[in-house]
């Protein structure tokens, strides 16, 4: 795993939950984990990842993830032994 993806799930587990992570950045953490992304309706946006399918929402107009996503997503990777 390349640094880039280390430092964003270290940011993803980091407590109190972070509200300073960029939303392609986590894109990019789950691709390099195998997921396979897709649109969805308006910024919906589809992961397929761990055998499951998890929709969220992309930020805007900031690109910036809100703290409650960040939990979220830590904890499907948590419950999915991606934990760093």
């Amino acid at each position: 795993m390349k640094s880039k993806h280390r430092k964003t799930l270290a940011q993803i587990f980091a407590r109190p939950a972070s509200g300073n992570i960029r939303w392609n950045d986590i894109e990019s953490l789950f691709k390099n984990l195998g997921a396979e992304i897709s649109e969805a309706e308006g910024s919906r946006v589809r992961v397929f990842l761990f055998g499951e399918i998890r929709v969220f929402h992309r930020p805007h107009p900031s690109s910036v993830t809100d703290k409650g996503a960040v939990e979220s997503i830590r904890k499907w990777l948590d419950e999915n032994g991606a934990a760093q």
